[in-house]
């Protein structure tokens, strides 16, 4: 069915509309990509401080053996999407977090849940969020939600030792060329490599502490467990706004496409008009002469 000059220009002005909005909003994503970013670099160097800490502490201590124990609730924390336009992101997060719990004992598994949209793609999989936490709104927001966490697991870790009870980040990182991928990491019961002694210390100073020995583990098992939060959040984020910055670019493709076809049955239209209306004054004119 032939369309109309208003119509086709309805159409165009709608979809030059429609480009506008997709541009501006690949161009956040790119924008917001950035801090979430530089926060996740900033978070990698800390959390090697600590790492190097824990060497230090095992140097100085000796080796420390770990209880491998853990009958404890098996708590999985997921990080996830509420701000949309990003395709499936949490539809993937969510099978292979319930591929996870599979391994799980039923009585046993947990779920603390970043996101309302994750959690509604959880309860489709079948699992139950004990807690739904909001994501952050900007990169300053990661450390409130780091520290919320931590505070969470600090009082479940009350109720039962840290080495029964375990605890695994499910998120979505960077893979190689560009491709995202959903991974689970492991953060509690500790990795018993953290305390293993090195028999040779890089440096002439050795290390050294002043403070209890049991409150100097403490701290760098607190500060281990916000840094892998930390680092999984802003991983989680960067990743988020990178799938939205690729569907963006996809939706201004089409809409490209969409709009270049459009114009060009825009075009013919008018053409058509023109020489329509370029006909009737020549039948006009000739009919004039003829009746004179």
């Amino acid at each position: 069915m032939a369309q109309t000059l208003e119509t086709l220009s309805r159409q165009s002005d709608t979809l030059t509309s429609i480009r506008g909005i997709v541009h501006t909003m690949k161009t956040l994503s790119a924008i917001n990509a950035s801090p979430y970013e530089h926060a996740a670099r900033s978070i990698e160097a800390y959390h090697e401080t600590i790492l190097r800490g824990f060497a230090a502490f095992a140097y100085r201590t000796g080796d420390i053996t770990l209880r491998g124990e853990s009958s404890g609730e098996q708590w999985v924390v997921v990080f996830g999407s509420d701000h949309g336009l990003c395709g499936n992101y949490n539809e993937i997060l969510a099978r292979v977090v319930e591929n996870h719990c599979r391994m799980l004992p039923s009585d046993k598994q947990r779920v603390l849940c970043i996101g309302q949209q994750m959690n509604d793609a959880l309860v489709d999989q079948g699992l139950a969020s004990e807690f739904v936490l909001l994501p952050p709104a900007s990169a300053e927001g990661i450390g409130r939600l780091a520290g919320d966490i931590v505070t969470r697991l600090d009082v479940i870790g009350r109720r039962q030792p840290l080495y029964r009870i375990g605890v695994t980040l499910a998120f979505t990182q960077r893979g190689e060329h560009g491709v995202r991928e959903p991974v689970t990491r492991r953060l509690l019961p500790l990795d018993a490599r953290l305390l293993q002694r090195d028999r040779h210390w890089p440096s002439r100073t050795l290390p050294d502490y002043s403070m209890a020995a049991d409150d100097l583990l403490a701290s760098l098992v607190r500060n281990h467990i916000f840094a892998s939060v930390f680092r999984a959040s802003a991983e989680a984020m960067v990743t988020e706004n990178a799938a939205r910055l690729a569907l963006m670019q996809q939706a201004e493709q089409s809409v490209d496409d969409r709009l270049e076809l459009v114009r060009a049955d825009l075009r013919s239209v008018r053409q058509a008009e023109i020489t329509n209306e370029l006909m009737d004054v020549i039948i006009g004119f000739e009919a004039l002469k003829n009746s004179r």
